[in-house]
């Protein structure tokens, strides 16, 4: 009957029936007074067929997501993720794909990444509880420790680092706090002090980077035409702006808020950018650009050093 059904041979049969205990944990039982097969029904939970199929370039992608996010954060989600391992290298070896052998393929390479601090699991339960937290934060702009009670709305992974949109009950608006500078953190019964998407969303993203705010100002930079080879490509922002100039430099226009991380981008692009406008932004990194040279004009010192006493 099932050869019919599917159309297919006998053994096809059975080595389906097979790989669906062996690949889905499939209960499936054989009965000989009925010379069929049946679902055991016994245990506590309905068996069901997993909603999504993947072919084997999604199943790689999946693997791949996922030593990324072990690499997120070493060890902190391994007792999760492991059974999903499990069930994409299973799903992998039934296609005839070296799976495991993936992991050991995938490198991801961080710079200037600080770990998560002593809180992140007390902040993923408040999150998960959507209770407020109380916590110790260390602002290291202003260089002072700081007690706060704030109500977390979202984890970001910005930049290889974790940082946690919250509402701050103290400042009484919407404030990112980076988490490896929270220092302890106590769950409350309160619960948190809920705030629609929409204005979520308009805060935190509508100027560029993480500091943030609503946009104040456009952002006009002009790019040689080497570097445009790369920005051009680049999405800095999801509301960016950019097209080639006739000579083939790249012109890119964006919102920000806050100048600060803007600045440092900037910064790095040495010779190969000109901010074209705001007169203020161009200030600014002419200010930079200035003080930076500075320091390599004869006689320059940034400050006097004590020798050391005996």
């Amino acid at each position: 009957m099932l050869e019919e059904k599917l159309a297919c041979s006998k053994a096809t049969v059975k080595r389906t029936i097979e790989d669906m205990r062996l690949y889905l944990n499939a209960p499936i039982q054989y009965s000989r007074s009925q010379n069929g097969y049946f679902y055991d029904r016994t245990g506590d939970e309905m068996f069901e067929l997993p909603g999504l199929w993947f072919n084997s370039s999604e199943l790689y992608a999946l693997l791949s997501a996922q030593q990324l996010l072990e690499n997120v954060q070493p060890g902190l989600l391994q007792s999760h993720l492991q059974p999903l391992r499990s069930r994409i290298d299973g799903l992998l070896r039934q296609q005839h794909a070296a799976g495991p052998d993936l992991a050991g393929s995938v490198s991801i390479l961080q710079m200037g990444a600080r770990p998560a601090g002593p809180c992140f699991r007390v902040v993923t339960t408040a999150l998960a509880e959507k209770s407020r937290l109380q916590i110790e934060y260390f602002n290291r702009g202003q260089n002072e420790r700081i007690g706060r009670m704030i109500s977390p709305l979202r984890l970001v992974w910005y930049r290889d680092n974790w940082y946690l949109d919250a509402w701050c009950h103290l400042r009484k608006g919407l404030r990112t706090f980076s988490l490896d500078a929270i220092e302890s953190a106590q769950l409350l019964e309160q619960k948190v002090r809920r705030v629609a998407k929409k204005e979520i969303q308009a805060h935190f993203s509508s100027a560029y980077g993480i500091f943030s705010g609503q946009a104040t100002a456009t952002a006009v930079l002009r790019f040689s035409e080497q570097s445009a080879r790369w920005v051009s490509v680049e999405q800095w922002h999801v509301e960016q702006h950019g097209f080639f100039l006739p000579d083939g430099r790249y012109e890119l226009h964006l919102p920000y808020h806050n100048p600060t991380e803007l600045l440092m981008d900037i910064m790095k692009y040495g010779d190969e950018i000109e901010v074209i406008s705001p007169a203020d932004l161009r200030h600014q990194t002419k200010q930079q650009l200035a003080r930076a040279l500075a320091q390599y004009q004869p006689g320059y010192c940034t400050k006097t050093l004590k020798q050391p006493s005996d």
